[in-house]
């Protein structure tokens, strides 16, 4: 078997509500998602879901070469990329192939990829996460709810703006976990995305910790900050997770030797091969790993082979536009299927057909860091990253509609 080529496309993620973090939201509600799609000589295409930035540089690594051979060619993606480096979307590029070789690798054998890599339990943990800084309560209550109608009895919430608002978003979300849960207490988590100094971050989270039990706070300062990672950790009750914006095991072993990490995170567009190495040199630090991103596929198969998984993300219950996968969700955890590989299926002509997709706000948004990030004196005034949205931009909050279902229930 020879690799033959690639394509590329691009699909979108419609929420159906506004999405972000500390740093700013998207209030349309829709997000692009990149695919990579691998071909080879006996037909067999594997599909990896990341970025396609400086993919012509990356491909010649693989071109040619016997698919199934995929952790030698993740290295020698990596040394394409030697001079000009391989992190941020280059590193995504290459997490995007590497997962695609992992699925034609296992449709090959025959066999879903879960299997392949040595899992023997095909349900994966799964806590809630909906990205939902941007929501109001009732919006909150109401997308935490559907969550909790899956058996989500853990969550993970976006803040870092306001104490107060984060107590109360907290407790409104843990009592609807509660009630679903007829009264055993939920997990809760927050998430603040690189939003505070470790002063600010220790002072924040010891408040919260008056009055609430946190599992863990994410990315509480910046990514690389092991000395602050460690020192918010000393100052804290919770565990500190980090490293989904970290690329390459040379960024997370300053992490690990300081003691700067309690819960170890990749992100599901670096790759399977990442996600595996990062685990044994977690589980040689008897540390456990948690998977971050939507629709974490692969990593959700890799979970499986891995004895030091907590629990992966899972974002929201839609798939993006053009995709189907074979696994479920039920009693809180994903349930993967048997179709061999991945088990991702592309219906290309609704991706191709449903128009020009949006390219990010250049100005504001998730994705770039506020000016004032870590230099705040006091708490925003209404608790959002970009203030209250405009009327138009409300879309009902509810259970996702059945043409765009990838994480079906048992029963449907």
């Amino acid at each position: 078997m020879r690799i033959t080529g690639y394509r590329t496309l691009t699909t979108v993620q419609e929420w159906g509500r506004p999405v972000g973090d500390a740093n700013g939201v998207f209030a349309d509600g829709v997000t692009s998602v990149p695919i990579v799609v691998v071909e080879t000589d006996e037909g067999i295409s594997g599909v990896g879901m990341g970025p396609h930035v400086d993919i012509e540089r990356i491909f010649p690594a693989i071109d040619n070469e016997d698919p199934r051979a995929v952790t030698a060619l993740y290295d020698r993606m990596l040394r394409q990329a030697f001079k000009a480096g391989h992190a941020g979307p280059v590193f995504g590029t290459i997490g995007a192939l590497d997962t695609a070789l992992w699925d034609i690798k296992a449709q090959a054998a025959g066999e879903p990829l879960w299997r392949l890599l040595g899992g023997r339990d095909r349900r994966v943990p799964a806590y809630a996460s909906g990205l939902d800084i941007g929501l109001t309560d009732d919006e909150l209550v109401a997308e935490y709810a559907v969550y909790a109608t899956h058996g989500l009895r853990a969550a993970k919430l976006k803040g870092g703006l306001d104490i107060e608002r984060d107590r109360h978003r907290l407790c409104l979300v843990r009592d609807v976990l509660t009630e679903a849960a007829h009264g055993l207490r939920p997990g809760l988590m927050l998430d603040v995305n690189e939003a505070w100094t470790r002063k600010q971050a220790v002072r924040h989270v010891c408040e919260l910790e008056r009055t609430l039990d946190l599992i863990w706070i994410e990315e509480p300062v910046r990514r690389w900050d092991a000395e602050g990672l460690a020192a918010v950790g000393r100052g804290i009750r919770a565990s500190v997770a980090t490293g989904e914006n970290l690329t390459g095991l040379e960024q997370f072993r300053p992490l690990i030797a300081a003691g700067a990490v309690d819960v170890v995170q990749t992100s599901a567009v670096w790759g399977v091969t990442h996600f595996l190495r990062v685990s044994a040199l977690a589980h040689a630090n008897d540390l456990p790993v948690s998977p971050i991103g939507n629709s974490p596929v692969g990593l959700l198969h890799a979970a499986t082979s891995v004895p030091n998984h907590m629990a992966s993300e899972l974002q929201d219950l839609r798939p993006p536009l053009g995709i189907a996968l074979d696994l479920h969700v039920e009693g809180g955890a994903f349930v993967l299927g048997d179709a061999p590989g991945l088990g991702v299926r592309l219906d290309e002509h609704a991706i191709t057909s449903s128009g020009p997709h949006p390219s990010p706000p250049t100005t504001d948004g998730p994705h770039i860091r506020p000016e004032r990030a870590g230099r705040q004196l006091l708490g925003a005034v209404d608790g959002t990253p970009t203030g209250p949205r405009h009327p138009a931009d409300h879309r009902p909050v509810g259970p996702p509609p059945s043409r765009n279902e990838v994480f079906p229930t048992a029963a449907s």
